[in-house]
């Protein structure tokens, strides 16, 4: 598999600079499978509770708490020194800025409109496909042709199909495809994870008046409220600290391969916790994507 930031459903906070993952490790051992694990339920929890304030303040008020939380928790972790920032350094933080917002954005909206396992298994489109771009090989052709064969299976035409949340699921892949190439060049020219921190906290303040909007608009119950502080957390926080932990520890190959079953997590966690039934094409469709980047990633020869 190519070098791409591996797949991590529900458009989690940004990962650091890829120096930070060093020394390479080698091996999966207990601690790493039980950190990914907990990675992902976690992010898909936080989306599916996010998604319970929806009703009181709408997609676009979760999204802009969960902003907020990310914007904390990276400046935390980064410490961004702004003031030394240059030009040439300012303008992909800044567009990675509004890539991160319009992700999370496209996504919550997605989530409220076609469910949580189908919209995150069509944002997942987007890292894999970078990944498949980035080769010549056959078996990633073949690779590329049975996400297609989800794809299809997944907006096939019929009555109940609700083409914009779809469609707003592939902006979210667009947007996460867009986020890996910005992030590279972002880790090129931004030491260690003051980029990604910088861009959260450009992000937040962009949603700074959309949540005050939003508030004034819609006042949040206790109860809304709660529910967008936990997406953030569970969604931005908890999986940004596991994954720092975890890609020290486990090979980045092995990292990949397990995320890329977080479609399926999102789709059972939409299925107990929401309700959201998934029929047999949607679970098919679902596992076509979920055993493209399998696929891809056991028969890379990195």
């Amino acid at each position: 598999m190519p070098e791409v930031a591996p797949a991590r459903a529900a458009a989690s906070t940004p990962l650091p600079a890829r120096e930070l993952v060093t020394p390479q490790p080698t091996r999966v051992g207990l601690v790493g499978v039980a950190t990914m694990a907990g990675s992902g339920l976690s992010n898909q929890l936080g989306a599916a509770i996010g998604s319970l304030a929806f009703p009181v303040i709408g997609p676009v008020g979760v999204v802009a708490v969960r902003q907020y939380v990310a914007a904390v928790v990276l400046f935390a972790v980064g410490r961004p020194r702004l003031r030394e920032f240059t030009w040439r350094q300012w303008w992909p933080v800044l567009l990675l800025a509004v890539v991160f917002g319009t992700m999370n954005l496209s996504l919550y909206t997605a989530i409220d409109r076609v469910g949580l396992g189908l919209a995150v298994t069509l944002e997942f489109l987007g890292p894999l496909s970078i990944a498949l771009a980035a080769t010549r090989r056959r078996v990633d052709a073949c690779c590329a042709l049975i996400a297609v064969a989800g794809v299809v299976t997944l907006m096939r035409p019929r009555p109940s199909a609700d083409y914009l949340g779809m469609g707003l699921g592939l902006l979210a892949a667009a947007c996460w495809a867009s986020y890996i190439l910005l992030n590279r060049t972002v880790g090129r020219r931004v030491p260690g994870a003051q980029g990604p921190a910088a861009a959260a906290g450009v992000s937040a303040l962009m949603f700074l008046p959309v949540g005050i909007v939003v508030a004034v608009r819609h006042p949040p119950t206790l109860t809304a409220a709660a529910c967008a502080v936990a997406a953030g957390v569970l969604s931005s926080a908890v999986p940004y600290l596991a994954d720092l932990f975890t890609l020290r520890r486990v090979p980045a190959p092995a990292f990949g391969l397990f995320m890329s079953v977080n479609p399926v997590l999102a789709a059972v966690v939409g299925w107990i916790g929401l309700g959201q039934r998934l029929g047999w094409a949607e679970w098919m469709g679902i596992g076509a994507v979920v055993a493209a980047n399998a696929l891809s990633i056991l028969t890379s020869r990195d």
